[in-house]
């Protein structure tokens, strides 16, 4: 192991990636504490010194940008817009049918497809800005503190500066991705992977530390040791596959024969990935955000289904909440599932190329055995899926960490499929060249 990490930075081609790599994420992460024009950043900081804490989906948000969302700085709104638009670009192509064709064209049409998100990706930077600094300027980014300063981060309320916030957040957005697109191309991949990965683990330490504080030292070294033991059956999950057999009959075409070769279709457990939990926590945020909109400003008493909604749809502590948010996460593992893996598409591909898997005639039965393997798959993977989410919550309920847990929920998931991802990829690039990668 050893060895081969000396053969990484032995090789000139691999080291120069990886020093790009690595400044590429100092940009990127020093962009997180410069502050935006116009926000007291002294303010700031007194807010996030004094614990205070937001919740819902700018929790979420504030995971992804490395906590550079509470500091309102000029990378606040991280790499969430491009997310966002990637999935909605995707969910696009079952609807629009101008978007499956093209994706279906290959390379130039997956460039256009490329092209749609980050103009979207620049929109939705747009909209969230001008959402963050509305919620900045009405003291409410911070929860229901009771600090003064929380409702005084903006140091210019006129419709410049406003604007120019706007703009610089925005521009922030179309940097990261950028700083996203450079890594891909020039580093050693997974450009934008890397940033949440680097957004998510910058915020380990701190988590850490919180109960570190809170607690005593026998509950800290009790979490590590639990999160060593979720890692390690995270990464068994997310290694594990369902390998269906696909064989291809023999071809004559001239005096040359094709095909005849053995494979594999492989059906990951976990198919979805992260994407199911990021639509289970915006979706179950909605109903706080409307019982806030309702709630009377003059400090007079809620209606009921208000004070009902911020009693049980709020905090990640009530069982209401957790059952909620477990069972929408298993509906929309299934319902991502179905839009990204289309059995009859790869049934037809099948048969255009000769193959087949044993026992089963191609075409529609193929299709429909596919479908039958998926669902049974995605059981298994949809109950994993929601039970890694409850994780942070329980925690939360426990040993009163915050929803940002770390060792737990779309920080895991995403912590190890992107750390998985990246070593395959050093390893390719050193197989490449010394015939040997880092794990044998």
């Amino acid at each position: 192991m050893f060895r081969a990490v000396g053969r990484i930075f032995r090789t000139p081609d691999l080291r120069r990636k990886i020093g790009f790599t690595l400044g590429i994420i100092a940009l990127f992460r020093l962009g997180s504490f410069i502050p935006s024009p116009f926000v007291d950043y002294s303010n700031v900081q007194v807010c996030l010194a004094g614990n205070q804490q937001t919740s819902g989906l700018y929790e979420l948000v504030n995971l992804f940008s490395g906590g550079a969302l509470l500091q309102l700085s000029i990378f606040a709104l991280g790499i969430m817009p491009y997310i966002t638009s990637s999935i909605i670009v995707q969910l696009l192509r079952v609807v629009i049918p101008h978007f499956d064709a093209l994706y279906k064209e290959g390379q130039s049409g997956q460039a256009k497809l490329t092209q749609y998100t980050r103009y979207l990706t620049i929109a939705l930077g747009i909209l969230q800005s001008t959402t963050l600094i509305t919620v900045a300027r009405s003291g409410a980014l911070f929860g229901s503190s009771t600090v003064s300063e929380c409702s005084q981060l903006i140091t210019n309320d006129a419709w410049y500066a406003i604007l120019l916030m706007v703009i610089t957040m925005t521009a922030g957005t179309g940097l990261i991705m950028w700083m996203g697109e450079l890594i891909t191309e020039r580093g050693i991949g997974n450009g934008m992977s890397l940033l949440i990965f680097t957004s998510i683990a910058a915020k380990f330490p701190t988590a850490l530390w919180a109960i570190e504080q809170s607690k005593s030292f026998e509950v800290f070294l009790g979490v590590i040791a639990i999160g060593i033991v979720i890692m390690g059956l995270v990464v068994f999950v997310e290694q594990s596959q369902r390998r269906i057999p696909v064989q291809y009959a023999k071809r004559m075409v001239g005096r040359r024969t094709y095909g005849g070769n053995n494979t594999y279709i492989p059906i990951k457990v976990n198919m979805a990935g992260v994407v199911p939990v990021i639509f289970a926590s915006s979706l179950l945020y909605l109903p706080a955000l409307v019982a806030q909109f309702n709630t009377p400003s003059d400090g007079s008493a809620p209606a009921a289904w208000v004070t009902w909604v911020q009693t049980n749809l709020t905090s990640g502590d009530k069982p209401l909440y957790m059952l909620l948010y477990f069972l929408l996460i298993i509906g929309f593992t299934y319902f991502y599932v179905a839009i990204t893996f289309n059995p009859e598409e790869v049934a037809d591909n099948m048969k255009k190329y000769g193959g087949f898997i044993p026992g089963i005639r191609a075409g529609r039965p193929t299709a429909d055995y596919l479908d039958y393997v998926l669902t049974r798959v995605t059981l298994p993977g949809s109950l994993y899926l929601g039970l890694v989410a409850l994780i942070p919550l329980i925690a939360l309920a426990t040993v009163g960490a915050n929803q940002n847990f770390p060792f737990g929920g779309a920080s895991i998931l995403i912590i190890v499929g992107v750390g998985l991802e990246t070593v395959k990829q050093v390893d390719s690039q050193l197989q490449q060249r010394h015939y040997e990668g880092l794990l044998r």
